[in-house]
């Protein structure tokens, strides 16, 4: 038994601390890390040569690397991860409103909305609109027809 063991009251507080605090670092860098990483393969503006540079640059000599490019990119940086959010919530809200709708781009209520504003203003007679409101209605037809003036509409006279 001549091995000296270590016990949980011989490691200090502070020592604890600074190890939690490197730990964490350390994480926050891999971090960093790989965003740009990503951020080099979204960037649109970068040529295939200027990627392949900036990823060795930044793998070969990671701190250095990291630094350079937060300091040279990183307001861009930031642009292009709210641009692609941005496009994100566009697309998922596009894909509710079409799985909402069941494939159609409107709604009867919108079409019906646009029925009315377009008598409001004029446009159709209310025979045009009534007609229009029962295609609307049935779901045999958008209302494209009247809202781009008088065609659908008034065809049929």
């Amino acid at each position: 038994m001549s091995t000296q063991m270590y016990l949980a009251y011989d490691y200090p507080l502070l020592s604890v601390f600074w190890s939690m605090l490197w730990f964490f670092l350390w994480i926050m860098w891999f971090i960093l890390l790989f965003r740009i990483i990503i951020d080099i393969f979204r960037d649109d503006e970068l040529g295939g040569w200027a990627k392949a540079g900036w990823l060795l640059f930044v793998i070969l000599l990671p701190f250095l690397g990291v630094l350079v490019y937060v300091i040279a990119r990183g307001k861009n940086m930031g642009r292009r991860e709210v641009n692609q959010a941005r496009a994100q919530q566009e697309a998922f809200d596009s894909y509710i409103r079409q799985a909402a709708g069941g494939g159609t781009g409107t709604s009867s209520v919108d079409e019906l909305a646009k029925l009315s504003e377009i008598r409001a203003r004029g446009d159709i007679t209310d025979e045009e609109f009534r007609r229009a409101k029962e295609l609307v209605l049935s779901g045999q037809g958008p209302s494209s027809g009247p809202s781009s003036g008088s065609g659908t509409a008034t065809s049929g006279q």
